[in-house]
């Protein structure tokens, strides 16, 4: 079965940086393209970032653009999320998402912790 499994996650201080990484198995992961989504206390899960199944192309949430990079290993059936830069605002459960068949599923998450 599909499964997605993020890494990564910890605390940092504001200015700081992360890198998140999922792993992902169950399907063919180079011919789908991948999404990390996060979600903090009381708010809505939200797209963060987006890349293509070749990795050629991405798309970010406004908020992250020019401070996160999203990009993927075909090879390792691998995606990570580099975070720099990082704000308070970007403390959140981060989540690695594929959409097959109409059908998304999620991995377990990732909590990124953003305090000084």
């Amino acid at each position: 079965q599909v499964q997605l499994v993020e890494s990564g996650g910890g605390l940092v201080q504001p200015g700081g940086s992360l890198t998140l990484s999922c792993a992902a198995s169950g399907f063919t992961f180079s011919s789908y393209a991948m999404s990390w989504y996060r979600q903090a206390p009381g708010k809505e899960r939200e797209l963060v970032a987006f890349i293509t199944t070749g990795g050629s192309s991405t798309n970010y949430a406004d908020s992250v653009k020019g401070r996160f990079t999203i990009s993927r290993d075909n090879a390792k059936n691998t995606v990570h999320l580099q975070m720099n830069s990082l704000k308070l605002e970007d403390a959140a459960v981060y989540y690695c998402s594929v959409a097959r068949g109409g059908r998304r599923t999620w991995g377990q998450g990732t909590l990124v912790t953003v305090s000084s």
